[in-house]
Order: structure tokens, then C-alpha cells, then sequence
């Protein structure tokens, strides 16, 4: 058998590779899913590891300093027990990121799985059914018109009290604030998405298919949504940032969880007032948001040079 002929018999490779090897040549993108991956593992083992209760009050060790102070004044106090420092109340600074940090991610991805759901269905529907394409888009651009941030603190003050007696004070506003985010952040993925299935079913393989009586269920689920998982995927990524920034600017207002359930925003509110002479305390919440948000972004950056067919040279 020649080599032309064991060639041609070769199993071909999968594109996912193809996207994989792309995506490593973006330094940044390859950094951004590193701490992310490491951020992921700080706020959801580092508890095991870091057996120290967020909640518990130790007045007689409130406000240390993070040792590493002890470089800078030898009069800072200090202690090993708390790495990070302790605050006003004696509470565990780096147990508190921790439990803050689970909370902002939980409420970043379920806010972004939502918001990308619902741009992906509204964009579907507009681009493949032309009789709603001019309700649902009008519907998108009043959404867009809205400012944001207001109606999201209306929605808080409105809903924030029921949904508390319903649900309980913490599980009722992680619902309130993840519909909230939802709600209010599909309207760019729709956008892409019904321009991507509008270019795509005018392409032979979907004229092909519809010649043949393909039902629009299975056109979509089969024909459309693969082709369009690009994008999606690039507006998840830039999702999931926007829903950590937005559930932080909540909380730092002071209208997200309760003071004894923290969050990235919330450590970062209750800070700000004693910010002055304890710096450290606003750095550490401030970093996590901003370097995890960072990462998120290179991320949808190199994903959307790896997904894109002809950066990968195919």
C-alpha cells in the first residue's frame, strides 16, 4: 500500500484541535484562562485547605495588618493565622474572599448561561422566522434603549423584599440579581446571532436541506445552532465579565446580599471607609474583580481569533 493511499485512510482531525492550537499562540488569552482556572480553584478548594469561618468575629484579633506589612512597619500587628489580615471585627479576610468569590462567580456564569440563552433563542427566532423578526428586534432595541443600571436598582428595591420572605434572604437575592443580569444583558448576543443565521440561511446546505422538507426544528437544532456556536461562545465569554462587574457595582451600592453573606463588591464596600488606613483591605477585593474580569476578557479575545476559519489558515 503507498503512502498516498494510507494518507487518504487517515483518520481527519478533529477542529477542535485546529481551535486549540490557535488559541495557544494568544498569550494573553492562554495567561487569562490560567488565572481563571486558578481563581476557580482558590474560592472553591481553597476553603477545604483554608478551614477558617468566614463569619466567626474575634475582637481581640480585629484589624491585623497581612504580614507582609511586618516588612514595610515593624509596629503593624501582625499574625501568621491570618495571612491576609483580619478587619474591623476580627473576621478572616482571606477565608471572606474566598466565600465572596464563590458567590461572584456562582453569580457570574448563572447570569451568563441566562443571558446567553435568552440572546440565542431571540436571535434564532428573529434571523429564521421573518414575521417576527421586526417584533423581536424592536423588542431588542427598547430593551437597549433602557438604562441599565437604574432599572436594575428599581428591580432590587421592588423585588428584593418578596423574593427574601420567598426564598430566604441569600437564595432570594442571588435569584433576584442573577434574573436581574439576565434579564438586561442578551440584547448583543441577539444581535450577533440573528445576523449569523439570516447569512447562513441563504447558504446552499440550508436550501438543501429545506428542499427536502427539513422541519424548522431540526433546521435550526441541526443546521443553524452549530454554525453560530462561535459567536456565542466569544459573547459568553464577554458575559460572563459583565455580570461579575455588574453583580460588584450591586453589592458595592449596598443593595446586593446581606452584610453577613459577602461578595467581591460587598468586601470592597464595607472597606472603602476605613480605606485610608487600611489599604490592603480594598486591594484584595479590587484585584479579584479586576484581574478575574481582565482574564475573561483576553479569553473571549483569543477565542474569537481561534474560532474565526480563516485567522486558523483553513
Amino acid at each position: 500500500m503507498t503512502d498516498a493511499t494510507l494518507n487518504t485512510m487517515e483518520k481527519p482531525r478533529n477542529q477542535w484541535w485546529d481551535v486549540w492550537d490557535q488559541f495557544k499562540t494568544h498569550k494573553g488569552a492562554v495567561a487569562g484562562l490560567v488565572f481563571l482556572i486558578f481563581i476557580t480553584l482558590f474560592v472553591t478548594i481553597g476553603p477545604i485547605i483554608w478551614d477558617v469561618d468566614p463569619g466567626k468575629l474575634n475582637i481581640r484579633n480585629k484589624n491585623l495588618r497581612p504580614i507582609y506589612m511586618a516588612l514595610f512597619d515593624s509596629e503593624a500587628k501582625t499574625a501568621w493565622a491570618n495571612p491576609m489580615g483580619t478587619d474591623n471585627l476580627g473576621r478572616d479576610i482571606m477565608a471572606n474572599i474566598m466565600q465572596g468569590g464563590r458567590i461572584s462567580l456562582a453569580v457570574g456564569w448563572t447570569a451568563m448561561i441566562l443571558s446567553v440563552f435568552l440572546g440565542t433563542l431571540i436571535g434564532v427566532l428573529a434571523g429564521y422566522f421573518k414575521r417576527l423578526d421586526g417584533l423581536l428586534m424592536r423588542f431588542t432595541d427598547l430593551v437597549l434603549a433602557l438604562p441599565l443600571l437604574p432599572l436594575l436598582l428599581v428591580m432590587m428595591l421592588l423585588f428584593r423584599d418578596p423574593l427574601r420572605a420567598a426564598f430566604g434572604p441569600e437564595n432570594g437575592i442571588f435569584i433576584l440579581i442573577v434574573v436581574g443580569i439576565g434579564i438586561t444583558s442578551w440584547m448583543q448576543t441577539a444581535r450577533i446571532v440573528r445576523g449569523d443565521v439570516m447569512a447562513l440561511k441563504e447558504r446552499e446546505f440550508v436550501l438543501a436541506a429545506r428542499s427536502i422538507g427539513t422541519p424548522s426544528r431540526r433546521m435550526i437544532t441541526r443546521h443553524l445552532l452549530p454554525n453560530v456556536l462561535s459567536p456565542i461562545l466569544v459573547s459568553a465569554t464577554l458575559g460572563l465579565a459583565t455580570a461579575i462587574i455588574t453583580e460588584s457595582a450591586l453589592s458595592f451600592l449596598g443593595l446586593g446580599f446581606p452584610s453577613d453573606f459577602p461578595t467581591w463588591g460587598k468586601i470592597l464596600f464595607d472597606s472603602v471607609d476605613r480605606m485610608t488606613q487600611f489599604p490592603e483591605r480594598v486591594l484584595w477585593p479590587g484585584l479579584a474583580i479586576s484581574l478575574t474580569v481582565l482574564s475573561v476578557n483576553y479569553i473571549g479575545d483569543g477565542l474569537r481569533d481561534a474560532l474565526d476559519p480563516r485567522i486558523r489558515g483553513q
